[in-house]
């Protein structure tokens, strides 16, 4: 048994957030605060079943507004957070530091002159028919590509947040990221 099988009967109880917790990830959290309310001797599920028929209705409310009050306080340590959050954003994007400005433009040409150098050596090892150094760079293709994979990724990442900070400067207000966009829809269709 575990914590899941008890929230039906909690929600008919009337403890409906409570209830639904208990299904839920926090499920163990949920099940310690009822089974506090109802006076189990261990926060088990099965100890907090055989106690609910006996259980004070205005324990179980009691239970409720605890774990709605639990959820509103972490609601609030994540808006503050974000709010932060936004603000360091908000300051880097008005700040006119030089390294700030201009640290994403010099990774990107210095990673366009990386990979122009290693098509240079190619070329030339084809070219002079060196076999040994172009085994050499075939023996290292897996490592070159989870390298540049790596190097193009955080590139990507770079311009995308560079174009999130541009798009927020001008209308004031954050600019949901392609993930976000995705999330959004896919709430919407349900």
């Amino acid at each position: 048994m575990d914590w899941s099988d008890l929230a039906k009967q909690v929600i008919s109880l009337g403890a409906p957030m409570l209830g639904s917790a208990l299904g839920g990830p926090l499920g163990g959290v949920a099940g310690e605060i009822l089974a506090k309310a109802v006076g189990s001797v261990t926060p088990t599920p099965a100890a907090v079943q055989t106690a609910l028929p006996a259980a004070d209705p205005a324990k179980l409310a009691e239970a409720e507004a605890q774990w709605a009050e639990m959820i509103r306080a972490e609601a609030e340590t994540q808006r503050t957070a974000i709010s932060e959050t936004q603000a360091t954003i908000r300051a880097e994007i008005a700040s006119s530091d030089p390294v700030q400005r201009w640290w994403r433009p010099a990774y990107a040409f210095e990673l366009t002159l990386e990979c122009a150098a290693l098509w240079l050596v190619l070329v030339h090892e084809f070219w002079t028919g060196d076999i040994a150094t172009i085994n050499a760079l075939v023996g290292a293709t897996t490592l070159l590509v989870a390298y540049w994979g790596f190097r193009f990724g955080v590139l990507g990442v770079y311009i995308s947040g560079r174009t999130r900070e541009k798009l927020s400067a001008a209308t004031g207000q954050d600019t949901p990221g392609a993930i976000e966009k995705l999330l959004k829809a896919v709430v919407k269709k349900k």
